[in-house]
């Protein structure tokens, strides 16, 4: 397992980091703690969560997930675990954030109160890297980072992150650090996998150029990238199965964003190379995404141990120039699937 910097701060990670965002819902507690305990085997040695966790958000089980890493983290000694959490944001009308009554914004007092819950539930004095879930474009970035700011000097968190966050928002955020003289953001969360390289746009070279890492989430397009929905299927159990039975209206359309024609063309043609290098085809999707400069540390989501293996063989893996070619051609040729 390769090891990496986060921007311009002191932690240096695994480059494969593990999400935990269904500990809680469709993961148990019992399992979860078999996922880390396996990932920790591994080298993985960086976790991420939020507040408003686990998925789908619900009010029946929101703080699950912070509960169970935190009775986790009381097994192993704290700075072997590098961890990272979020707070929620504005829900900005998609959904209705299942904290603080739906009102949630970045402000002193959602930071505050956010801050001081996850470090209650994570059983600890302080978090390694403390990140916005959402921005809110409206609200001045020299407000959000003054708290921050005024948390590291406290000590109860060592960094801060973006998530989410946009190529305006994101060089607005340095442009209020710099005036501001307080922290920056030195991460960014933001979806990126081999369904979905909008981050390559705009935000790689912001990211290159200003050093700041980017932390991809879904590097397996939410699963699609396993091939499991080929052929029309929807597997029981799966996640979009569960959103297209269960789901609500948020739910269902992000099931049609990821599971389309050109999603599903793209994870053919990807299966194809999968098959040529004996490997699982969500440890290619991994590996691909941790093959980038801009890229600190990939975010990694399973519900069981058996689809943890299956990725792992990434934290070996570098692709040649000549797959990553080919992939490239599968992008040319299905270019953006999600829109």
């Amino acid at each position: 397992m390769e090891c990496r910097r986060i921007g311009r701060s002191s932690l240096v990670v695994s480059d494969i980091c593990l999400g935990t965002m269904t500990f809680g819902s469709s993961c148990d507690e019992a399992e979860a703690f078999r996922i880390m305990d396996r990932a920790f085997d591994a080298g993985i040695d960086f976790l991420d969560a939020a507040e408003i966790y686990p998925t789908p958000p619900d009010k029946k089980w929101v703080n699950r997930t912070e509960e169970i890493v935190g009775r986790w983290m009381q097994t192993k000694p704290r700075d072997a675990v590098v961890i990272a959490t979020k707070f929620c944001g504005p829900g900005h009308g998609w959904f209705v954030p299942p904290v603080r009554e739906g009102h949630t914004g970045i402000d002193r007092h959602h930071i505050c109160k956010g801050i001081e819950g996850s470090l209650k539930r994570l059983q600890t004095d302080y978090i390694d890297l403390y990140q916005t879930h959402w921005p809110d474009h409206d609200f001045p970035y020299e407000h959000t980072l003054e708290v921050l700011d005024e948390l590291v000097v406290e000590g109860k968190i060592r960094y801060a992150g973006c998530s989410n966050e946009t190529p305006w928002g994101l060089m607005k955020s340095l442009a209020a650090s710099e005036n501001s003289r307080t922290v920056r953001y030195e991460s960014i969360q933001n979806n990126f996998s081999l369904i979905n390289r909008r981050f390559e746009d705009s935000l790689a070279e912001i990211c290159t150029r200003e050093k700041i890492s980017c932390l991809p989430y879904s590097p397996i397009g939410g699963g699609v990238l396993t091939g499991k929905y080929l052929d029309g299927k929807f597997p029981k159990g799966a996640r979009f199965s569960n959103y297209m039975k269960n789901g609500g209206e948020r739910q269902k359309v992000m099931t049609e964003r990821f599971i389309n024609e050109k999603s599903l063309a793209t994870t053919a043609a990807l299966q194809e190379i999968a098959k040529e290098l004996k490997i699982p085809l969500a440890a290619l999707a991994t590996a691909w995404s941790k093959q980038h400069d801009f890229v600190a540390s990939t975010i990694i989501g399973v519900n069981t141990v058996v689809q943890l293996e299956e990725i792992l063989p990434a934290s070996e893996l570098k692709l040649a120039d000549e797959t990553m070619s080919r992939i490239d051609q599968i992008t040319k040729r299905y270019p953006y699937p999600l829109g």
